[in-house]
């Protein structure tokens, strides 16, 4: 998965693949030092297990989290869940080089691919 992210969307600055219950990486890449995809993959694990919660507190069983999107000065960091939000891919984009629309589009195809290699495994 990192290396499709990485081919579609070669400049991003770090992308990691991350299993939510655990906030372990199973895959990440940086091409920037001071972005330690793996680090970030365990803090925003937390961000979804508490989003999660939250939900679960409003009574939304309805619903689930397809992407989260935190919007820093210069930078877009962009949560995509798996259909049944075991995973989620994490990208870190420049927010003044990238297109949002395309970024969503590379992640919502590679978060099925994850699907469906997961399923496989199982």
């Amino acid at each position: 998965m990192v290396h499709n992210v990485l081919a579609e969307l070669p400049g991003l600055l770090a992308v990691a693949v991350v299993d939510v219950a655990s906030g372990a990486s199973l895959a990440a890449h940086s091409n920037v030092p001071t972005i330690d995809p793996n680090t970030a993959a365990t803090f925003n694990a937390e961000v979804v297990k508490h989003k999660q919660k939250a939900m679960a507190a409003l009574q939304l069983s309805d619903e689930t989290i397809e992407d989260i999107l935190i919007t820093l000065s210069s930078q877009l960091h962009l949560l995509k869940l798996t259909e049944n939000g075991d995973r989620f891919i994490y990208l870190v984009v420049n927010s003044h080089d990238t297109n949002l629309g395309i970024a969503r589009e590379v992640l919502r195809a590679q978060a099925q691919q994850l699907e469906t290699h997961s399923g496989l495994a199982a």
